[in-house]
C-alpha cells in the first residue's frame, strides 16, 4: 500500500531521508518494478476526425475514470510515491534565466520588519478594514507600481519563513497542498510607470516580490479589447511539484490551489478598489500563449507510471485568465473573443526572454494526470460579453469579532494548522457569520443563493455548484451534530431526495433568515468527521469541520469535461473564504485533501456520482508548535526552500 497521504495543507518543512531510488525508465506497478517497453502519447494523439460528440464522451469517460482511480478507501489509498525522493524535491521557485528583474514595493504589517532600502514608505490606508469589503468596494486605485506591488504583496507573494533545527522553508499567503506551490503567475499589463514603458508580459518571482519581464506587447492590445486601467493575471500548474509528493491524486491538488490563488487575487484586489473576471471564453491554446508558455517543450507521457528523467514534465499547464479592472465601469463590456484570440495567436511571433529553471533531476510520471489534464482543455468559446453583476452585499457595519483587521493583517497571517487544541469553542453568532461570507450570492438581497456575486465567488462566471456539509463539534448554543449548508437553492430538493431519508432539513436556531443552513442530524460526529479524513485527529478536535459536496455528473455531461477542474476551482474559493473568517474571528484552519471519498457519501446517503466530495476543511484554535521559529518573508534566506 503507498504511504498515506498527508493531504492536509501542513506548513511542516518537507525535509528527511530516504525514498528508494528506482532505475530510470521502470514502471511502478504497486510494489513491484518491472523494466517495461512502452508507448508514449502527446495532445496530438487523438485521431483528427473524431467528431464533437465522440469526443466529448471519450473526455468525460476520463475525467469520470481518473475521479474514480484517484479516490481513497478504507483498504486502498489512491496510487502514490512509496516514500518521498528528498533529493529531487522539487524547487518551489520558478525563474526564467537572463529575463530583466523589476523589483516591486515592500508594504510589511505593523507586525512586520520595514524594508529599510525603499523610498516609498507605506501608510495605513493602503489597506481597508477587512470587513468593509464585504459591504462594497472601495474607490478603485489607479494602476502603478505601487498599486500592482501591493496586489502581488496581499495574494502570492511569501508571508514568512519557518525554521527548526536545520530546516528552513517558506509560507506563502495563498496556500498550497503540503507547501509545494504548483500555481504560477503572469501579469499582461500595458505600460506602468517604473515597471515598463511598453505594454508587457511578466512572470512573478514570488522569492524576489519582483517581476521577470518576458516580452513587450502591441500597444493597441489593451485599448482594443478591454476597459481602461484594466490589466490580466493569468495562473498555471506544474503538475509535477504535486505528484512528487501526492502522486495520481495531484491533479485534484493543483486545481484547489488554482481556486486558493483565484480568491487570493480577487480578495486583494477588492483592496484596492478593484473587480475580478474569469475569462473563461478563451481556451486551452489562447492561455498558453498569452502567458508564454510555448517555451515549454511539449511533453509526451508514458503509457504508465514511470521513473525517469523527464525534464518536459516541468512545464506549466495554463488554467486560467483573470481580468482585473476598476469597480463602477458600468454592468458589462463587449469583449470579442474572435479577435481576442487571433491577437492572442500572434503572441507566439514575439520575443520572448528567459529560459526556464530545471525544477528536479529525475521525476516520476503519473500518466494519468496527463491523459486527464488533456481531456479537460477547453477550446475558445465564442461569446462578446462579459458580464458585471451587482455587488453581492454581505455583513453589516459593526466590526463585531474581526478585531478592527485590515484586509493586509487578515490575508498575511494566514496560517495552514497543524494541530487543533479540542478546547477552543466558537460562539454560534460567529459560526453563521463565517458561513455567510461563505454565500456565493451575498447575504443582503434577500434572493436565492446561486449566482456568484459576492466577493472573491464574483469572480467565478457560473452558477454555484458546491455545497457544504458540517461536522460541528464545539460551537457554542448549536447542538453537536450534521449540518448541510446550501449553496445553490436550485438544487435543494434534488438534495433533499439524494441523501439519507432520516434527515431533518430544519432551520438551527438562531440562523439568519437569509442563511440557508440546516440541521440534518444532531449526533456525536467527532470520531467519524475523523475516520473519513484519513484518521486525522484535526478533522475532530476543531471547532467545526467539512466536505464540500459538488453537483457532479450532471454538471459534467451538461456543461463538458472542462468543468472538472473548475469545480476544484470552486472549492478552493471556498476554502481560501473560511481560512480568512477563521483568522478574522482570531482561530486557525486547515484544508484537508486526504479523505476517505465514498465513505463521506455513505454518511450522507449518497449514492451514484451526481453529488461528489471534493475537499474537506477544519477550522478551529490551533495548538502553535513552540519549536518552529518565525523569521520575515523579506529579507529572507538565501535558499530555495
Amino acid at each position: 500500500m503507498p504511504l498515506v497521504p498527508s493531504s492536509a495543507r501542513f506548513s511542516l518543512p518537507l525535509k528527511s531521508q530516504g525514498f528508494p531510488f528506482l532505475p530510470s525508465t521502470s514502471i511502478l506497478t504497486g510494489e513491484i518494478v518491472i523494466p517495461t517497453t512502452m508507448s508514449f502519447y502527446s495532445s496530438s494523439s487523438k485521431a483528427i476526425d473524431t467528431s464533437k460528440d465522440d469526443l466529448h464522451e471519450e473526455n468525460l469517460s476520463q475525467v469520470l475514470k481518473y475521479h474514480q482511480q484517484t479516490k481513497h478507501s478504507y483498504d486502498r489509498y489512491a496510487r502514490g510515491p512509496h516514500g518521498l525522493d528528498w533529493a529531487n524535491q522539487p524547487n518551489p521557485f520558478r525563474r526564467y534565466l537572463s529575463a530583466s528583474l523589476l523589483p516591486l514595493l515592500h508594504f510589511p504589517t505593523k507586525t512586520e520588519p520595514q524594508n529599510p532600502n525603499q523610498t516609498y514608505k507605506p501608510s495605513p490606508s493602503d489597506s481597508p478594514l477587512y470587513s468593509s469589503i464585504f459591504l462594497s468596494l472601495p474607490p478603485p486605485k489607479p494602476i502603478s507600481h505601487s498599486t500592482i506591488s501591493q496586489l502581488f504583496y496581499d495574494s502570492l507573494a511569501l508571508s514568512a519563513w519557518k525554521t527548526t533545527g536545520y530546516s528552513t522553508w517558506s509560507l506563502r499567503v495563498n496556500p498550497s497542498s503540503g507547501n509545494l506551490h504548483p500555481t504560477e503567475a503572469y501579469i499582461i499589463s500595458p505600460p506602468i510607470d517604473s515597471l515598463s514603458s511598453s505594454p508587457f508580459v511578466a512572470h512573478y518571482a514570488p522569492k524576489e516580490h519582483s517581476l521577470e519581464l518576458r516580452a513587450e506587447i502591441p500597444s493597441g492590445f489593451f485599448p482594443k479589447f478591454f476597459p481602461e486601467n484594466s490589466f490580466l493575471i493569468g495562473l498555471s500548474s506544474i503538475f509535477w511539484r504535486e505528484a512528487w509528493k501526492y502522486g495520481e491524486r495531484a491533479f485534484r491538488y493543483c486545481n484547489h490551489d488554482i481556486g486558493h490563488a483565484i480568491a487570493a487575487v480577487a480578495m486583494a484586489a477588492a483592496g484596492l478598489g478593484w473587480d475580478v473576471k474569469l475569462l473563461d471564453g478563451l481556451g486551452y491554446q489562447e492561455l498558453k500563449k498569452v502567458m508564454g508558455l510555448e517555451c515549454f517543450p511539449e511533453f509526451k507521457y508514458p503509457s504508465r507510471p514511470v521513473r525517469g528523467k523527464f525534464r518536459e514534465i516541468e512545464f506549466e499547464h495554463p488554467d486560467c485568465l483573470l481580468l482585473v479592472f476598476p469597480n463602477g465601469i458600468g454592468q458589462e463590456f463587449n469583449v470579442n473573443y474572435k479577435d481576442l484570440s487571433s491577437s492572442i495567436l500572434e503572441f507566439s511571433k514575439l520575443e520572448w526572454k528567459g529560459k526556464p529553471n530545471s525544477l528536479s533531476e529525475e521525476h516520476v510520471c503519473w500518466d494519468i494526470i496527463y491523459r486527464t489534464a488533456e481531456a479537460v482543455k477547453k477550446p475558445l468559446t465564442m461569446g462578446d460579453r462579459v458580464a458585471i453583476d451587482p455587488f453581492g452585499s454581505c455583513g453589516d457595519s459593526s466590526e463585531g469579532s474581526y478585531k478592527g483587521f485590515t484586509v493586509r493583517e487578515v490575508v498575511r497571517k494566514r496560517r495552514s494548522a497543524v494541530d487543533m487544541d479540542r478546547v477552543t469553542v466558537i460562539q454560534r453568532d460567529t459560526f453563521y457569520k463565517i458561513l455567510l461570507h461563505c454565500l456565493p450570492s451575498g447575504c443582503a438581497n434577500g434572493g436565492k443563493q446561486r449566482r456568484e456575486l459576492a466577493l472573491p465567488f464574483r469572480a467565478l462566471p457560473w452558477d454555484a455548484e458546491v455545497h457544504a456539509v458540517l461536522f460541528v463539534h464545539r460551537v457554542a448554543g448549536l447542538p453537536k451534530g450534521l449540518y448541510f449548508l446550501v449553496r445553490n437553492e436550485d438544487h435543494f430538493d434534488e438534495l433533499k431526495k439524494s441523501t439519507s431519508s432520516n434527515f431533518a432539513w430544519v432551520k438551527p436556531e438562531g440562523c439568519p433568515h437569509n442563511l440557508p443552513l440546516y440541521e440534518l442530524e444532531r449526533s456525536l460526529y467527532d470520531t467519524l468527521a475523523k475516520e473519513v479524513s484519513c484518521h486525522q485527529d484535526i478533522a475532530s478536535d476543531g471547532c467545526f469541520s467539512l466536505g464540500m459536496v459538488a453537483r457532479f455528473d450532471s454538471t459534467l455531461r451538461d456543461k463538458n469535461a472542462w468543468m472538472y477542474p473548475r469545480l476544484f476551482w470552486e472549492t478552493g474559493v471556498l476554502g481560501q473564504v473560511l481560512y480568512l473568517e477563521a483568522h478574522a474571528v482570531g482561530v486557525s484552519a486547515t484544508g484537508i485533501g486526504c479523505y476517505f471519498d465514498d465513505p463521506v457519501h455513505k454518511i450522507l446517503g449518497l449514492k451514484g456520482s451526481n453529488f461528489q466530495s471534493l475537499y474537506h476543511f477544519t477550522v478551529g484554535g490551533p495548538v502553535l508548535d513552540k519549536r518552529i521559529m518565525s523569521l520575515p518573508a523579506y529579507p529572507g534566506p538565501t535558499i530555495d526552500a
